[in-house]
């Protein structure tokens, strides 16, 4: 796209469930422009497209469309490259969903790929750039908890077959509680407290099947071969901990999502998988305090992140601007991949990719 352009036009590859979020984002913001719309299901792909007033068109035709700017990739993981590659060499921008890839060494190539070109890759979640997060930075960076030493993450849920008509993916290699729910935390933990260096693992799949427990498959009985349950240790740059339990083997907890403790105090981080929701601040008296929102883009919902890679001016040529980057999409890949790596050995592992830690997001109305 030329510098400076108005609007930046988006060609959705993908539209699925999660499709529709973006597409309400994309609806309501007149600096992104829905052009185009592919789907291996093409009637779906016509249904959106006319719902939106954009083009359906085979993936082919539209990575090579003249009326894409970025290509926003909503396929599965184990499609995210294909796309993105594809994409990348026809000088298409990409923002990808989360995790970036099914590999890491598939993200790197995607990565490497768009620096190689000069175009714009981008990766989900952008949860971090809401209130909830942003709130939460601007209480640890104003130093109110002190030195951050550590944090807790944790999501315990029975497991998606309860409501999914179609679990299979979720209890796969590629799938499980963190790999599918880990990328909220740690993207959310690396905002908050740095990039990770290095990580310790453990994890188990103690029932060797499932029962789907809606739709059409509702009995089912669903084999497992990934870890169900996941525990991993990682260590920041900056020489905090965090301890991150991701598990589709409990019924509920009462835990917070996110815990971070600093030498003067103790923040609360809402559901990572949200955009806002409650911070609250514990120094040491009074028990816990509300805190007021104080950053984050107030209105923020899926599709941010590709929003702000465009308002900080990284489609027009600062390919480094932006808080959606893909690098570090592909280091909360790495971090993930290296917990379920720790977790087959004995060992700890090295984490290779190093990204800035993203710029806060002052608060803004948009």
């Amino acid at each position: 796209m030329s510098p400076g352009a108005p609007q930046l036009r988006v060609g959705l590859v993908g539209a699925g469930n999660i499709s529709g979020q973006y597409l309400s984002t994309l609806s309501r913001l007149d600096d992104l422009r829905l052009t185009a719309v592919a789907d291996l299901d093409l009637t779906r792909a016509h249904e959106v497209a006319g719902a939106y007033g954009a083009q359906a068109m085979d993936v082919p035709t539209l990575i090579s469309s003249e009326t894409v700017d970025v290509v926003l990739n909503l396929t599965i993981p184990r499609a995210h490259a294909d796309v993105a590659l594809s994409a990348i060499a026809a000088g298409k921008g990409v923002y990808t969903e989360k995790p970036l890839a099914a590999t890491v060494a598939e993200g790197r190539s995607m990565v490497d790929a768009a620096r190689s070109a000069g175009v714009v890759i981008g990766g989900a979640p952008d949860t971090v750039l809401g209130t909830g997060v942003q709130t939460a930075r601007e209480v640890i960076d104003s130093g109110r908890i002190g030195m951050p030493m550590s944090a807790t993450a944790t999501m315990i849920i029975p497991g998606h077959e309860h409501w999914h008509p179609n679990p299979d993916f979720y209890y796969q290699p590629g799938g499980g509680p963190l790999l599918d729910m880990g990328p909220y935390y740690i993207t959310s933990l690396v905002t908050l407290l740095g990039p990770v260096v290095r990580v310790v693992g453990a994890a188990s799949a103690l029932r060797a099947e499932r029962t789907i427990g809606s739709g059409p498959r509702a009995g089912e009985q669903l084999p497992v071969s990934t870890p169900s349950h996941v525990a991993g240790i990682l260590v920041h740059q900056s020489g905090a901990i965090s301890s991150v339990v991701m598990s589709f083997d409990g019924v509920a907890t009462h835990a917070r999502p996110l815990e971070i403790h600093g030498e003067r105090g103790s923040v609360t981080v809402p559901d990572p998988n949200n955009f806002s929701g409650e911070v609250l601040l514990h120094q040491g008296e009074g028990g816990w305090q509300h805190v007021p929102v104080s950053a984050g883009y107030k209105q923020a919902a899926r599709g941010y992140g590709l929003a702000d890679l465009f308002w900080s001016g990284a489609f027009d040529g600062n390919l480094a601007a932006g808080r959606s980057q893909g690098e570090l999409a592909l280091h909360v890949l790495e971090v993930m991949e290296a917990v379920l790596s720790a977790a087959r050995g004995s060992n700890g592992v090295e984490i290779a990719t190093r990204p800035d830690r993203p710029s806060p997001v002052p608060l803004d109305e948009r």
